[in-house]
């Protein structure tokens, strides 16, 4: 799913677009509070990490202000400050969890997906539909007792679809959610591809993924 890194230190911040990228996320990637701001108010993220420290407003600041105007993406601060009174008031602005820097990439990870789980996100920790069961943390798929071997692109199209069901999500939404350059997916084929893949794995299932004409997808079971 799509997340919002929000750092200043221009290295850090490679460091974190590759290595969550690698892990399975779609990555925007600012260096500002302002920007990030603009960000989380503009886009509907699963997951933001911001740093304390940046250009124009602090972390904490974009916190509060995202807060009060109703953002409700869980929000990891990033901070080399390790005062409790620090902790307490980046946790008191709205961050859901707080980590200190320096810090081990695999935390970071371990803490975002504890974040995924959490059932105060509007989400279960695992997502059911029809016969069809996907863990977040670990981005398995099962079709009833079966393991529904996925690619990365695979797993976030069927989280997407099982999040959102049985709403459509028309393929706008899946291009800004499942791919970085959503511009070029939009106007090409990519979608209809990937969907065709991941329903070639689900023919002998009750869940199915359907197309709804000039809308979108949605998944459905029988």
């Amino acid at each position: 799913m799509r997340i919002l890194i929000a750092e200043d230190d221009r290295a850090l911040r490679d460091v974190l677009q590759r290595g969550l990228r690698e892990a399975g996320y779609v990555v925007d990637a600012v260096e500002s509070g302002d920007a990030a701001e603009v960000a989380l108010r503009r886009e509907e993220y699963e997951l933001a990490v911001l740093d304390w420290r940046m250009p124009v407003r602090s972390g904490v600041e974009v916190i509060d202000r995202v807060r009060r105007a109703g953002v409700l993406t869980p929000i990891l601060l990033l901070t080399a400050r390790d005062a409790p009174d620090d902790r307490v008031h980046g946790l008191n602005a709205g961050a859901d969890d707080y980590l200190i820097k320096p810090f081990d990439f695999p935390e970071l990870l371990a803490r975002l997906r504890a974040l995924q789980r959490r059932p105060a996100l509007r989400f279960a920790p695992d997502i059911k539909c029809g016969d069809l069961c996907f863990d977040p943390s670990t981005r398995q798929l099962r079709a009833g007792d079966e393991v529904v071997e996925l690619t990365t692109t695979e797993s976030l199209l069927i989280e997407l679809l099982m999040r959102r069901s049985p709403a459509i999500v028309s393929r706008e939404t899946i291009a800004n959610q499942v791919w970085d350059d959503a511009h070029r997916v939009t106007g090409s084929n990519t979608i209809e591809v990937h969907v065709a893949r991941l329903r070639a794995k689900l023919t002998h299932g009750r869940t199915k993924i359907e197309t709804v004409r000039n809308l979108g997808y949605r998944v459905v079971s029988n």
